[in-house]
């Protein structure tokens, strides 16, 4: 093997230090998959309204706003890092596997233990970075303020925490549950969120009175409280800076859209060479790459606002700073900066359709820049991630499986007129869904939603499968 390969082999002595999930060693029963699916998700609940002990304040700058719902982070709490370490860790070794640098060879069991434990490693060497450098930059007050033993103890917390959300990844993803961790814990986090800005009973005073922040609530309370019910109405559906009932019904309509587009694929005959009769078929959806596109746009965006937001607070003056974003602190609290100028600014949503109509050049770039970098990621997704059209046509040769009518000399052939396609045009879909969503103004932002639907839409395929091989399983 090349060079890359040997890279792989300087984990092996510390695999045996690494906590690790053994694979099941027997086929998991259906309703055993769930009670772990579930208990699995009360931990991560439970982690993440569990506040961190030692910590001063929580109320200075939150550099990593835009991210928490993407990143299922709750700040304050233990689970301030969310999956950031563990899919860092994943695109990180897929990039490096994928573009050949470091050699792994899938039918070699040995190969891919290598290559998770060097995943796991590199995903809590990077917990344990984020933890330092987040306790270092003062989000939980000075270092002075906190102490040393302090600072220490908020490490071990964040630090464990991330362990947990790995092993917890592990245990789904070796047979004991259903999905993945990281699945199951964004769709979680950002239907958390949507409940809450839906039914949410906090009060919020704007200077017009106490208000709920809660849209559905907030419209009951205006009916009852206004005698003008018309400006009620008004007032519930189009209220600013709290969601409002245009907003949920908004997310409403681009989760029933998302589901539409779902059920697109071209649906590809192949039959065995080997065992006659036996028929096949390989699908290739319009969401090829599925949610892949917008967790790599995502995780660009997210990267940029936080090193424009340090560079910010620090060398405001500078042209080449301002060039990348310029930040000014929300009226409405919540200890987060919004763009104002410069790239962060033009790569960001407009907050409102009347932000649009007075700037429609920045709706424009968003809206170039959304489609192209969903389009690009999606692309170069298939190249690195193995599901290319010369991958597939690899497996299928395998397999001793051949499309009817083609030669299989041709098949690579046959299957580029298709995922090339399918993943350019569904990558450009995923980025005009998600405008679509942030310029209706839908709840948990586009690219919340559209992560959330693709990922219960999954788990759905996943559950009707799992149901469907157990031919003795009868409701549950």
């Amino acid at each position: 093997m090349g060079g890359g390969f040997r890279v792989l082999h300087l984990v092996r002595p510390f695999l045996s230090f690494l906590p690790e999930v053994q694979t099941a060693d027997r086929k998991v029963p259906f309703r055993e998959k769930v009670i772990y699916t579930v208990i699995s998700l009360f931990i991560f609940l439970v982690c993440s309204q569990l506040p961190l002990y030692g910590i001063h304040s929580t109320t200075g700058a939150d550099p990593f706003y835009w991210m928490r719902v993407i990143l299922a982070s709750n700040r304050g709490t233990v689970m301030e890092l969310g999956i950031t370490p563990i899919v860092t860790s994943g695109l990180v070794m897929q990039l490096l596997a994928g573009s050949k640098i470091i050699e792994v060879d899938n039918n070699v069991r040995e190969d891919r233990a290598l290559l998770n434990g060097a995943q796991k490693l590199l995903g809590i060497l990077i917990a344990v970075g984020e933890a330092v450098a987040y306790v270092l930059s003062g989000m939980y007050g000075s270092v002075g303020q906190l102490g040393v033993g302090n600072a220490i103890l908020i490490i071990i917390q964040l630090c464990f925490a991330g362990i947990i959300v790995i092993c917890l990844d592990e245990l789904l993803q070796k047979g004991y549950g259903l999905g993945s961790g990281i699945s199951l814990f964004i769709a979680t986090n950002i239907c958390e969120t949507i409940i809450w800005k839906a039914f949410s009973p906090t009060t919020i005073n704007s200077g017009r009175g106490a208000e709920f922040e809660g849209a559905v609530i907030a419209l009951f309370h205006l009916l009852i409280t206004r005698t003008d019910k018309v400006r009620a109405l008004r007032e519930a559906f189009y209220r600013q800076n709290l969601p409002n009932v245009t907003n949920l019904l908004a997310t409403v309509l681009i989760f029933l859209i998302v589901i539409y587009f779902q059920g697109f694929r071209v649906v590809l005959p192949v039959r065995s060479k080997n065992a006659r009769g036996q028929q096949g078929s390989y699908p290739i959806k319009l969401f090829y790459t599925s949610n892949m596109p917008i967790i790599l746009q995502s995780a660009l965006v997210s990267n940029l606002y936080f090193i424009s937001q340090l560079l910010h607070r620090k060398y405001s003056g500078n042209f080449l700073v301002n060039l990348l974003g310029k930040w000014k602190d929300s009226e409405y609290g919540g200890g987060h900066s919004i763009p104002v100028g410069g790239i962060a600014y033009y790569i960001t949503a407009p907050s409102s359709l009347a932000d649009m109509a007075a700037n429609p050049f920045h709706a424009l770039f968003y809206l170039v820049f959304m489609l192209s970098a969903c389009a690009l990621f999606s692309k170069t997704w298939i190249e690195v991630s193995g599901s290319s059209a010369r991958d597939v046509a690899k497996q299928l040769k395998e397999q001793q499986m051949v499309m009817p009518g083609h030669r299989e000399s041709n098949l690579q052939k046959e299957l580029n007129r298709y995922i090339p396609t399918a993943a350019a045009f569904g990558g450009i879909c995923i980025g005009a869904l998600t405008v679509l969503a942030d310029f209706m103004g839908a709840i948990g932002s586009g690219t919340g939603i559209l992560l959330a639907v693709t990922i219960i839409y999954q788990y759905f395929e996943t559950f009707e499968k799992e149901r469907a091989s157990e031919l003795g399983f009868f409701g549950f």
